[in-house]
């Protein structure tokens, strides 16, 4: 499975209003309204939510991977964020979070979600590709730098 497969247009946020994990959270996450594989909007909110306070999902390098699994989705589905204004996330590493992958798995599709979050952990560990994307002025440049990408990891799924 593509990245480019989950992670739709309108899911793609350049433009936030929050400033705090939880508000940009919460924005990412009303982007699956009116999404037909969103089953249960608030469901997949709370999933979120609690992983987070569980562990902060801030890996480090600006960049964060809130993930969690509910059958709320009736298949994996994904967004992601340019913060203008990079914000506390908690990272491992201590420094703020401008870039934001959001990733919902079904609960009884561990693997494949795993796989998922390996290629996006591989993806974005690379500088320039986290460089390219925080300068991406547009969703639809996100996706096609997700898409160049994509390509050279999918062999390994």
């Amino acid at each position: 499975m593509k990245i480019v497969e989950i992670l739709k247009l309108e899911e793609i946020k350049i433009d936030f209003t929050g400033t705090t994990k939880d508000s940009v959270l919460n924005e990412m996450i009303d982007s699956f309204i009116g999404d037909s594989r969103v089953l249960d909007i608030e469901k997949v909110r709370t999933v979120v939510l609690e992983r987070e306070k569980i562990m902060s999902t801030g890996v480090g390098n600006g960049f964060a991977i809130p993930h969690g699994k509910t059958n709320m989705v009736s298949e994996m589905v994904a967004g992601f964020g340019v913060l203008k204004n990079p914000i506390e996330f908690e990272a491992l590493d201590g420094n703020p979070v401008n870039l934001i992958f959001l990733l919902i798995g079904q609960e009884d599709a561990v693997g494949q979600h795993i796989k998922m979050l390996s290629r996006i952990s591989r993806i974005m560990n690379q500088e320039n590709i986290r460089t390219k994307l925080a300068n991406a002025n547009s969703g639809e440049e996100i996706l096609q730098i997700f898409d160049e990408q994509d390509s050279k990891y999918l062999e390994l799924s």
